[in-house]
């Protein structure tokens, strides 16, 4: 059965998750509705995503350096409960976090972050490549789309794919690890150093 946007936003609506969430869901269930709650349930999504408004305001900041003082990434993650924050497991996310923030090298967080110029500005230019191979208008727009999206997952932290795990994305992770403790975890913020960056030689 195809993954309609409609059903997409069904299943949305009723469990609360975020929408690649749900498309995988229904891709993995081949479109069975109640099948996919349960897949996103089993994984903790449907609940982490319920848990989006509550105060996460404990946590942890936590640091990597890479290749002899090469690459620096400092990370803050948080999670309501100062047990959870001291949790090996909690710590070992932590961990994850910032060798993905080095490996991956991500500008932001989630595509909301992005400032929407620069999103304007990045579609235009996929549209203009498409126009330019002889694409008609409405086909444009779709291929702008799809490789807006592509570019979303190359430069924001919660959806690019896990190094660790590449069929699961940021996001899935973390919002999998909050269904395990029973709390929000959110990824604040996060400074990235590579040495010799932004400099001129």
């Amino acid at each position: 059965m195809d993954v309609t946007a409609e059903r997409v936003r069904k299943l949305r609506d009723a469990t609360g998750a975020g929408i690649m969430d749900c498309k995988r869901a229904l891709a993995e269930t081949r479109g069975e509705f109640e099948k996919a709650i349960v897949w996103l349930r089993e994984r903790g999504i449907a609940k982490a995503a319920k848990r989006a408004d509550r105060d996460a305001r404990e946590g942890a900041v936590a640091s990597y350096i890479h290749m002899g003082g090469k690459v620096g990434v400092l990370v803050e993650v948080n999670c309501e409960t100062d047990f959870v924050a001291r949790n090996a497991r909690f710590q070992e996310l932590c961990k994850d976090i910032c060798l993905q923030v080095c490996s991956a090298a991500p500008k932001w967080i989630r595509r909301e972050d992005v400032p929407a110029e620069l999103v304007e500005a990045e579609r235009h230019i996929y549209k203009r490549q498409a126009a330019e191979l002889g694409k008609p208008a409405p086909m444009c727009e779709k291929i702008a789309e799809g490789r807006l999206n592509k570019w979303f997952q190359e430069v924001c932290l919660l959806e690019q794919p896990f190094i660790k795990d590449s069929a699961r994305t940021m996001e899935e992770v973390i919002k999998e690890f909050s269904g395990t403790v029973g709390e929000k975890i959110e990824v604040r913020r996060f400074s990235r150093f590579e040495r010799g960056e932004a400099l001129e030689s």
